[in-house]
């Protein structure tokens, strides 16, 4: 794994969700237990995507203050749901892995392999949070189309009732035609002839 614009071994877990769920999972157990990482960014930022915690204790892991860095990255295509967490272990300067401390690298893959319910946990939320969004794009939908029906309804009333009124003046106009006819056949027997 290239961190710091440098190779570094990394212990390395595929876990079968997406990478937003195991992302989120670890910052939120992370920051559960207090720890808040530093998140690199920036278009030139060799490390971007890395989340580092800086002279961190997870007791889980080690009573030991350490750097944790952590990285998820998307497994294949996007959208596909297996996700690669990449984490380097820095004691002292050190990267774990090289000085080969057995304990503190069985002990972080413990960590890693324990997270799985919390990762399960964490990808049901966001399963619920898309369903729900789902639903309410679902009754919004519902919602814009009960509005156009009642549009459409008192546009037909309004037809209707332009309907009844166009009926009515037909029927006036038929009258005024007759009466015209009369007022005509009135005047032409003044006629000479």
């Amino acid at each position: 794994m290239e961190y710091d614009k440098k190779k570094q071994p990394a212990i390395i877990i595929a876990y079968p969700y997406s990478q937003e769920a195991v992302e989120g999972a670890f910052v939120q157990k992370l920051e559960g237990v207090g720890l808040n990482a530093k998140e690199e960014k920036g278009l030139f930022n060799s490390s971007k995507g890395f989340r580092n915690y800086k002279s961190a204790i997870i007791k889980d892991i080690s009573v030991n203050s350490m750097d944790y860095i952590f990285k998820v990255e998307q497994k294949g295509r996007k959208g596909s749901n297996e996700a690669i967490l990449y984490l380097i272990v820095n004691k002292d300067g050190n990267n774990i892995l090289s000085t080969r401390d057995e304990i503190v690298i069985a002990t972080a893959k413990s960590y890693l392999n324990d997270m799985l319910p919390q990762v399960e946990a964490f990808n049901l939320e966001l399963q619920i949070k898309d369903q729900e969004e789902t639903v309410s794009k679902a009754e919004k939908k519902l919602k814009d189309l009960q509005d156009d029906q009642e549009s459409m309804e008192k546009k037909i009333k309004k037809l209707q009732d332009d309907l009844k009124d166009n009926a009515k003046a037909q029927q006036d106009q038929h009258k005024e035609i007759e009466k015209q006819n009369q007022v005509l056949e009135a005047v032409k027997a003044k006629r000479k002839g």
